[in-house]
């Protein structure tokens, strides 16, 4: 591809992506196609010769596109909605044709020290602590495993050399993420070694029944090695109480990780930052921009307090990549598994730069407005209950029938292609679950899919 090439293809995606951004609602929110159906669609083999750049855009159309979930659509409501904003995305653009590796501090300045100041942003505007250490890894699933070998570091020095020693315990929320029980898997720990607390009625992880298992644990001689604390679980949103949690961990000198993948953008609005109370205690944290803070995927934050001992658990220098030490070069491969880094702090800075925190905090309290103006009708309706608290911007209810009408309810508004909802499972019964993060996402969309649900919960009333 020439420049010119370059050049004109780049105004037409250009303008395919304004355009986009604009009306994503003329697309369904569903792909419309079957398993399998873009893999039969596609060559077997790679092309033997180059295609110009229109066949490119031309086939992204036709063949790519109806087999597109669209996240950046305002009737997303599954799992964590979010938005690429235009600011995030021209900053991903940037990121890629400069095609930086920040391995290094030397391998590329901008990237290592771009990505430090725009988590000192974000520590400030989250009020946590000045001197966490902070990094951008892909997801909170990759920050909360090396959370937890920074941990398994701290409790048995001689893991690194020696392999996971098979006494240490991981304690976490019945309702945390699978994340951190994959990452137990991921450095060996094992999922007979990580406890599932019981919560309370509002499914927050229980202080009381922690303590409990920990002891339970040390008295059989087993040694506990982290906890895992969420700010905002992924079915219900709840926030368990970190401040006791932290308590714990401190007086049996136990690893704290909070995993605020989704609620810790909330703190940006100074009336939200009750979410993050107590993490100030906490040794490590991961809250994901991507999630709630308008950056193109991926892009997740993870803090440390003890820097130190995660550079212990990872640090691996061949001499192929010695460089001169300097305490303000930092070399972040030293930090964690990946040696190749790419500029995710670019577009980060784009969108922080471009609405600001107060910008970014008036998003985040529309859609918490939206979402909580829904439960009140949710409340209000005969025929519909909320089945778990609405702290943010998600809210869980079912119909007052089966498990099986719920579910029809579900797909029958996924069906429309307007909208997509998602559903979980609370006391064992199947809960509706909707979910607003995208910016473009208004009161009229949310009262629009209620109409939906309501609808086609009379008609299964008839």
């Amino acid at each position: 591809m020439t420049p010119e090439q370059f050049r004109q293809c780049g105004h037409q995606a250009i303008d395919w992506v304004a355009d986009y951004l604009a009306q994503p609602q003329r697309y369904p929110v569903l792909a419309r196609v079957q398993p399998g159906e873009l893999t039969d669609a596609l060559p077997a083999r790679g092309p033997e010769q180059g295609e110009p750049p229109e066949c490119l855009l031309a086939d992204f159309e036709r063949l790519i596109l109806p087999a597109v979930t669209h996240w950046n659509h305002p009737g997303f409501m599954a799992f964590f909605a979010n938005s690429g904003s235009a600011p995030g995305i021209l900053g991903e653009l940037l990121a890629s044709a400069l095609n930086l590796n920040g391995m290094l501090w030397k391998s590329s300045p901008a990237v290592v020290e771009l990505e430090q100041v725009t988590l000192r942003w974000l520590r400030q505007w989250t009020r946590l602590p000045e001197d966490w250490f902070g990094q951008i890894f892909d997801t909170a699933s990759v920050g909360s495993m090396h959370a937890l070998a920074a941990a398994r570091e701290a409790a048995d020095p001689n893991s690194r050399a020696k392999g996971t020693a098979s006494d240490l315990v991981v304690y976490t929320s019945e309702q945390a993420h699978s994340s951190i029980e994959k990452g137990a898997i991921a450095i060996g720990i094992g999922q007979e070694r990580v406890r599932k607390v019981p919560v309370d009625a509002e499914f927050r992880l229980r202080p009381d029944a922690l303590a409990e298992m920990i002891d339970r644990d040390v008295a059989a001689g087993l040694r506990p090695c982290a906890v895992a604390a969420t700010v905002g679980t992924t079915a219900t949103t709840s926030v368990d109480p970190v401040p006791a949690i932290a308590e714990i961990c401190r007086a049996r000198n136990i690893w704290l990780h909070v995993d605020a993948a989704y609620a810790g953008s909330a703190a940006v609005a100074e009336e939200f930052r009750w979410a993050l109370a107590g993490c100030e205690h906490a040794d490590s944290m991961v809250t994901n921009p991507h999630k709630w803070m308008f950056t193109p995927v991926d892009c997740s934050a993870f803090y440390t307090s003890r820097p130190d001992v995660l550079r212990r658990a990872f640090s691996l220098v061949p001499d192929y990549l010695a460089t001169a030490e300097d305490p303000r070069a930092v070399n972040l491969m030293d930090y964690g598994v990946p040696l190749g880094r790419r500029f995710r702090a670019l577009k980060l800075w784009f969108v922080m730069r471009s609405y600001g925190r107060e910008g970014i905090a008036g998003l985040i309290r529309e859609q918490i407005r939206v979402v909580q103006s829904l439960a009140a009708k949710i409340d209000a309706h005969p025929r519909f209950e909320r089945t778990a608290p609405t702290p943010f911007s998600t809210v869980c209810f079912r119909y007052q029938g089966t498990d099986d009408e719920n579910r029809q309810i579900q797909e029958r508004v996924n069906e429309t292609g307007e909208f997509f909802i998602s559903g979980t499972k609370l006391h064992g019964r199947f809960t509706l679950r909707l979910a607003i993060g995208n910016m473009a996402t208004t009161q009229t969309h949310v009262d629009r899919v209620w109409e939906l649900i309501q609808a086609e919960a009379a008609k299964l009333a008839r």
